[in-house]
């Protein structure tokens, strides 16, 4: 099953499904696991050598370009491009080592964040603040814990899929393995740069794609809602901060249209499609009139 965009009728009770589920009281869980691991972060700077460094650059773009930035976002979100099963439960696999939550409930919030951006119902615009938009969602909002009603409005599609259903279940197995890898391939030094500092660092890029792109930068396309392109945030999140081209084309596999806009996660695509292992890619004819902003 292909996800579509919501009809008005849809939208309409899919605003209320998300209204239902939001509230601004603390989630003492999520703060709890951010706290411990920005603190497991604090400590691996005291901790660091060559090879900590090395591995965490390789983990970090395993876990962010090919998992979230190709896998949950181009791949899973938006079926930007087809793959081999094979190959999207591994890429699937790959986002869980962000620990930015499930597979099927990342994709819902994404979704949910295309059906109403900067809207009645987005779960973090910037309109409701910097800082909701950037954590405060998390920490006060749906932190990405969305009731089965919301899932299978949102995600039909992964929700038919039995891997990708126990995986949002179970998404923190993947890193705890490797956290305990790291352990004893290297020490306490090389787990938390491979694991805490990491997902940190992690976490508030993937963040700034919600708050930074929403607030600053510039806008090529006169979308309905408030997302720009930034090449700061683009250059730290393999691609991701061309975000007024990807809200005004979703589908759309690349991100940075122009020669100049690096997108390394479609340079990922790319080269899976040249192995043969990425078919049916989505892209955008560039109308002629399109401007150099």
């Amino acid at each position: 099953m292909v996800y579509r965009p919501f009809s008005e009728h849809e939208n309409s009770m899919s605003t209320k499904a998300v209204e239902r589920e939001v509230s601004r009281s603390i989630n003492w869980d999520t703060l709890t696991f951010i706290i411990i691991f920005h603190a497991g972060a604090l400590g691996a700077l005291f901790m660091f050598t060559w090879k900590a460094a090395a591995v965490t650059a390789g983990l970090w773009w395993v876990s962010h370009s090919l998992g979230i930035g190709v896998g949950f976002h181009r791949l899973l979100t938006h079926r930007g491009f087809k793959t081999p099963k094979a190959v999207e439960y591994f890429l699937t696999l790959c986002g869980a080592l962000a620990l930015e939550s499930g597979p099927i409930s990342w994709v819902t919030t994404h979704r949910i964040h295309h059906a109403h951006a900067d809207s009645k119902g987005d779960p973090h615009s910037p309109r409701d603040g910097g800082w909701w938009s950037h954590i405060g969602w998390l920490l006060a909002g749906t932190a990405q814990q969305h009731p089965p009603p919301v899932l299978r409005l949102y995600a039909p599609d992964l929700m038919k899929d039995r891997f990708h259903v126990w995986l949002n279940r179970w998404y923190y197995l993947p890193l705890t393995i490797l956290g305990f890898g790291l352990l004893a391939a290297g020490g306490w030094g090389l787990m938390l740069w491979g694991v805490c500092l990491r997902v940190v660092v992690g976490w508030h890029l993937t963040f700034l794609v919600n708050s930074a792109t929403h607030m600053w930068g510039t806008r090529r396309f006169e979308t309905s809602d408030d997302s720009t392109n930034s090449w700061w945030v683009a250059l730290l999140t393999f691609g991701e901060g061309w975000h007024n081209n990807h809200h005004a084309h979703p589908t759309a596999a690349r991100h940075g249209f122009r020669w100049y806009e690096i997108d390394i996660n479609w340079y990922n695509i790319r080269v899976l499609q040249l192995m043969g292992l990425a078919k049916s890619v989505k892209l955008v004819k560039q109308p002629p009139n399109l401007g150099e902003n």
